[in-house]
């Protein structure tokens, strides 16, 4: 909606433009002022004239004020009071006040009256009055209308405003007077406006002349026309409905004074807008610049007149002056005299000059003027800038030489320490510049020269120092002794071959800070320490000398810790070491660097060797045999200290001796301490011997049992059985033991006895004893001279058995079945080496031999010592072949229990 209101008042209308967009009240009949009881139709009119929509009516009366809606655009009233309307999509409207009158004699006009209207004013009268009516205006007569009813104003103008009245008589009486009605006349348009595009315009550029005027609503539809003049020349082709004239392009001859006429489409009504004046602009032209005197010497000092001057005319030029593009002064004067400006040389006035000229079209320049003046070149000076805040190597730095005063050109040369760096030209007086990046070589004395042609002149010497940034050092590493090795004495060096001083050097291990030193001057540090072994890992250092610390390689160092005493462990699947376990000898030297070699010793005899090459315990495996008991070492050696295990001692019967390990690695070896193992044996099957003061046993003899296990370790216990009934028992360390009985009749039987060290009991074989004096004496001559054939018979065998035994022996092996050995080694799976005892007191030993339980049973007497306690480093091998004399023997076939019985021979045993 609110678009539509703004076209409403910016759209033109036939040439005009509409004034308001309020909704207007139209009246009928036109009369604000009736008789009562009589009707007027008011007519709201709104953006759209015609519209039939809603309207909203708005009634005011003494304070009071009613609205109401009709479905069109008209109501009908017939009550005085203040009327407003609002049609749809429009303002509200403006108050219309009607007046319902009860007078006798009324005077009616319309509500608005615009120039040129034709206006009627009516004087009515109730049937009372006599209308010999007099029309007043503003209390004056002016005309009388005798009957008639109506006043005409043929042309409404200004001159027509005023208030007006109207009398008549009454029949009977007086005189009577009307109301008064006032009458405003009002524009149909306002006076017209002259818009122009430009007051100013440029020569040849066009302008654009509106006649701008606005129409009132009530009389939007009355078409208007438009007219341009010049200095009271009527433009173009005269009138036209269009308000608007262009001019094409403008010239210096179309300035002057320009306005505009508009006028209703009869002429009726015209009006004139004001004056406006439009100059067209020229221009200027480019100046020339003139120097004088022309032929000036160009010395400081000199007088110089710069003119500046267009060739064009126009009213006011603006003059500038500008010497190298930076303006001197300016003037504003006439230009048919220019503009001047004069000075005295001196040496900055050397360089281009050109002047400006604007008359406000924009300045336009001349061409340059070239002014030199010669002037000797002063002392220079020379100053230095970096980016980087410390004068370093590879920081980028540049000299800048200038004279403060001389004329250009200016040669100016750079020199370090007197040698020529270079030159340059310059044309302006801001100096020259070199740069380059700093090396250690830049530092000393700079100064530069400049030369104008009336000799080089020096500026004053600066001095830059270089501080190179430190090169990365460089670690070595020396040590006092040949091997590093845990106690050595190691000194490393820290170097750089650049870098200013001071240089500050750092030691590190590991990342870890060791130490630190500084140096005056380029060179080496060094710092030494005793080594440890957590001294192995990797060394690097660091110097700074300001810029950041720089890093050397890392070097490794390894730090050779000798050995320790190793430790030797022994290990056995069960609490006792018993023949045939697996024993695993463990040795570890528990400081030392690898690799490690180890030896194993049993009795300083090396069993075996082992490395390790990353470190930690080897081990040994070893099949248990009776000889294998003894002391055990190790031995560790690693390149430096070897280191013996202790000795570890293993017992076994028959077969004792030192068992000990080493590690080396091809240096002094060291020996752990001793361990001594103990491996026990189960006992073999015993041999029961009973022994008799005389050959023949009677009643009431003391018959001694000797039960005794060949192998077997200690502590052992003994059983005697008499027909398997326990006649008592006996622990033995060693020799067997020992059972007494007083021999009784009932005392002939069976015996037999059994050993037990708590590996497995073993049970002997039977021996039968006869006590003489149970039955008839069967010894005679025949009993005898069987008894000595017999006896015969079996020293035959028993001579050949010991001739076969010792043939055997002496040819290096054994026999198939080893008759040789004691005849109660009947376990085959036994050590073959074992100790056999040597008998002190000589006495007749009777016993049955029944080996590996075969059919032959021999009879034998030995000779049987007492036992003595031997060595327990003895070597069994030295022990094999002694045995107890045998002083006699018999065999014979065991065909039945009965064969197997031993018979006391009857002689006397053999001492």
């Amino acid at each position: 909606m609110l678009l539509w209101v703004i076209l409403l008042v910016l759209a033109p209308v036939s040439g005009q433009f509409a004034r308001t967009h309020k909704s207007i009240i139209f009246l009928q009949p036109p009369w604000t002022t009736v008789f009562q009881g009589e009707r007027v139709n008011l007519i709201c009119k709104g953006f759209r004239f015609y519209s039939t929509q809603k309207t909203k009516w708005y009634y005011r009366y003494r304070g009071k004020e009613i609205s109401r809606e009709t479905q069109k655009n008209t109501l009908e009233v017939q009550e005085s009071g203040e009327y407003r309307c609002q049609a749809q999509d429009s303002p509200l409207s403006s108050p219309v006040y009607l007046d319902f009158s009860s007078a006798s004699l009324i005077l009616q006009a319309p509500l608005s009256v615009f120039e040129g209207d034709s206006v009627v004013l009516r004087c009515r009268a109730k049937a009372k009055v006599t209308l010999n009516t007099t029309i007043y205006k503003n209390d004056n007569v002016l005309a009388f209308l005798n009957r008639r009813t109506d006043f005409h104003i043929p042309h409404a103008s200004l001159k027509d405003n005023g208030a007006y009245r109207c009398t008549g008589y009454k029949e009977t009486c007086c005189p009577v007077s009307s109301n008064t009605v006032k009458i405003q006349v009002q524009e149909s348009f306002t006076r017209p406006v002259l818009r122009v595009s430009s007051f100013q315009p440029i020569s040849g550029s066009p302008v654009t002349l509106t006649c701008e005027t606005w129409l009132s609503l009530e009389r939007s539809d009355v078409p208007l026309q438009f007219c341009f003049f010049r200095n009271d020349q009527m433009l173009g082709s005269g009138w036209s409905l269009s308000p608007k004239f262009q001019i094409t392009a403008t010239w210096s001859k179309d300035s002057g004074s320009y306005w505009c006429k508009a006028a209703t489409m009869d002429y009726s009504i015209t009006s004139n807008s004001l004056r406006s004046w439009i100059q067209v602009q020229i221009p200027a032209s480019h100046p020339v610049l003139t120097l004088s005197p022309e032929k000036a010497l160009n010395f400081e000092g000199t007088k110089v007149t710069l003119h500046c001057e267009t060739q064009e005319d126009s009213l006011r030029t603006l003059y500038r002056f500008y010497h190298d593009g930076v303006p001197l002064r300016h003037k504003s004067v006439r230009c048919e005299k220019g503009a001047s400006i004069s000075f005295s040389l001196t040496t900055e006035h050397s360089g281009n000059y050109y002047c400006t000229a604007d008359n406000g079209h924009g300045a336009k320049p001349s061409e340059a003027v070239s002014l030199s003046v010669t002037v000797p070149v002063s002392h220079p000076v020379l100053t230095l800038s970096s980016a980087e805040d410390l004068i370093s190597e590879g920081a980028k730095v540049t000299l800048h030489c200038e004279a403060q005063r001389g004329s250009l050109p200016i040669v100016y040369q750079f020199h370090h320490e007197d040698a020529a760096l270079g030159n340059r030209s310059a044309h302006s007086a801001r100096g020259v510049s070199i740069s380059f990046s700093l090396t250690a070589e830049h530092s000393g004395n700079y100064y530069c020269t400049a030369n104008n042609g009336f000799g080089p002149q020096r500026s004053e010497a600066l001095s830059l120092s270089v501080t190179v940034p430190v090169s990365r050092p460089a670690l070595t590493l020396s040590s006092a002794e040949a091997l590093t090795f845990e106690g050595a004495t190691v000194t490393l060096y820290c170097e750089v071959q650049r870098g200013s001083p001071r240089i500050l050097y750092q030691f590190y291990h590991e990342d870890v800070p060791l130490g630190s030193n500084s140096t005056p001057s380029v060179g080496k540090v060094s710092f030494s320490f005793s080594l440890t072994a957590g001294h192995s890992g990797n060394y690097y250092c660091t110097a700074d000398n300001g810029f950041g610390p720089q890093r050397s390689e890392a070097v490794s160092l390894f730090v050779t810790v000798p050995v320790s005493r190793p430790i030797l462990t022994l290990r056995v699947p069960r609490a006792q070491a018993v023949v045939g376990d697996l024993l695993e000898l463990c040795c570890e030297a528990l400081r030392g660097s690898p690799p490690i070699m180890y030896w194993f010793y049993h009795e300083d005899v090396t069993l075996g060797s082992s490395s390790v090459p990353s470190g930690g315990e080897a081990s040994f495996n070893l099949s248990l045999t009776a000889e294998h008991s003894g002391n055990y070492s190790c031995e560790a050696n690693n390149g430096l200290v070897a280191q013996h295990s202790d000795t570890i001692s293993l017992s076994v019967i028959e077969h004792s001796g030192i068992y000990s390990c080493e590690a080396d690695n091809g240096l002094e070896a060291q020996r752990s301490e001793m361990v001594t193992l103990k491996v026990a044996v189960p006992v073999s099957r015993p041999v029961l011997t009973l022994r008799a003061p005389r050959a023949q046993v009677a009643v009431g003899d003391l018959l001694e049992l000797h039960c005794e296990a060949l192998r077997g370790s200690p502590l052992i216990l003994y059983r005697f059985y008499h027909e398997d009934v326990t006649l008592g028992n006996s622990s033995a360390l060693s020799g067997g033991a020992f059972f007494n009985l007083s021999l009784t009749a009932e005392h002939s039987g069976n015996y037999c006895c059994e050993a037990d060290n708590g590996l497995g009991a073993q049970r002997s074989e039977t021996v039968t004893l006869y006590i003489t004096g149970l039955t008839a004496n069967r010894s005679g001559p025949v009993a005898t001279g069987v008894t000595g054939g017999l006896l015969s018979l079996a020293g035959l065998a028993t001579g050949a058995l010991l001739l076969y035994c010792w043939l055997s022996r002496k040819a290096g092996r054994e026999p198939a079945s080893d008759l040789c050995r004691s005849p109660s080694d009947s376990d085959s799976q036994e050590p073959t080496y074992h100790n056999v005892p040597a008998w002190e007191e000589l006495q007749p030993v009777y016993s049955n031999v029944n080996p590996r339980g075969e059919n032959v049973v021999y009879s034998e007497v030995r000779i049987i010592r007492e036992k003595k306690k031997h060595a327990v480093a003895s070597d069994p091998r030295h022990l094999r072949n002694k045995v107890s004399p045998i002083i006699y023997s018999e065999v014979k076939v065991a065909s039945t229990p009965a064969s197997r019985s031993l018979f006391l021979a009857s002689s006397a045993p053999h001492r």
